[in-house]
């Protein structure tokens, strides 16, 4: 792991021992009121680092690394289902050792929408405010196209070899995910666990658990989360939106924005899906600011 990155990320994580003996990394920085963030994928809390020291001299920040992902453990098939019901269970695990009462907020982005706030629908009375970040918590919106390289990396073998054997997800997700260029070291922070062949399979197995029929393990899990959502309406909630964005783009804001009609929405025109990386100070402020209403 090359010292250039880690400079960037200068927390010491803890674990958590999830079913099977699999190790959960996840950082808890600072003090007060709690703040979960979620992450997606190919990301993990490495992500989240700017946010992080924004918060933790007024909050405390809880930031799990999926299993598969960040520095957690990466188990074979044998060992985890890497599927949506097993990434609820595992944060719920965890929260109830980590924090198991009290209010929380919750910052969710990419696939940590539908794991977040799934979890949040099932601790509500505990959930203050949440922020959303280029995320869903729904099945795919009407009128919304899958976009090809999320097709092939889902459906065809080709897609899952050069995930897997290149990186070509997680990689590639730091070329075009942001509108502006990222620097060497901040990429290199991005792809540092995916560094082989084994080490890549939780992102490749995301993206084929991407449920779009009846028949696919996660979709019984996120139509649960789908028919819910309009329980957390209430909770007070804010949107920055990357709009370069090709796969969470205005679509997926705009259920959001239809579901709850309360959500305030901050559209960054010359950010992309990694909206932190292009916007981090802009955001930092806005997430200070929500959560001191």
């Amino acid at each position: 792991m090359s010292a250039d990155w880690r400079a960037l990320y200068p927390f010491e994580g803890k674990f958590f021992t999830q079913r099977h003996g699999v190790k959960q990394h996840y950082l808890d920085e600072g003090q007060g009121e709690c703040v979960l963030m979620v992450h997606g994928n190919p990301s993990w809390s490495f992500y989240y680092r700017n946010l992080v020291k924004a918060l933790a001299p007024s909050h405390r920040v809880i930031v799990p690394d999926h299993v598969g992902m960040g520095l957690s453990d990466k188990p074979d098939d044998a060992h985890y289902r890497y599927t949506l019901q097993s990434r609820l269970d595992d944060l719920s695990r965890l929260m109830d050792h980590a924090a198991p009462t009290g209010p929380v907020n919750l910052i969710v982005h990419d696939w940590g929408g539908a794991i977040g706030l799934g979890w949040a629908l099932k601790e509500l009375p505990r959930i203050k405010r949440i922020v959303l970040l280029n995320t869903a918590g729904f099945l795919k919106p009407t009128g919304k196209a899958m976009p090809w390289q999320l097709k092939l990396g889902r459906d065809s073998l080709v897609g899952a070899f050069l995930i897997r054997a290149l990186n070509a997800f997680a990689d590639g997700a730091t070329r075009v995910g942001t509108v502006r260029r990222l620097d060497k070291a901040t990429r290199a922070g991005l792809n540092a666990p995916y560094n082989s062949w084994r080490n890549r399979i939780a992102t490749l197995r995301f993206v084929q658990d991407i449920p779009l029929n009846e028949s696919d393990p996660a979709f019984a899990a996120l139509k649960a989360i789908d028919d819910n959502l309009y329980r957390l309406a209430d909770v007070p909630s804010i949107a920055c939106w990357g709009m370069r964005d090709f796969v969470f783009d205005h679509f997926f804001l705009d259920e959001f924005v239809r579901r709850w009609p309360k959500l305030q929405a901050h559209r960054f025109e010359d950010a992309g899906h990694y909206v932190l990386e292009d916007k981090p100070e802009e955001i930092a402020q806005l997430v200070k600011a929500h959560l001191a209403r």
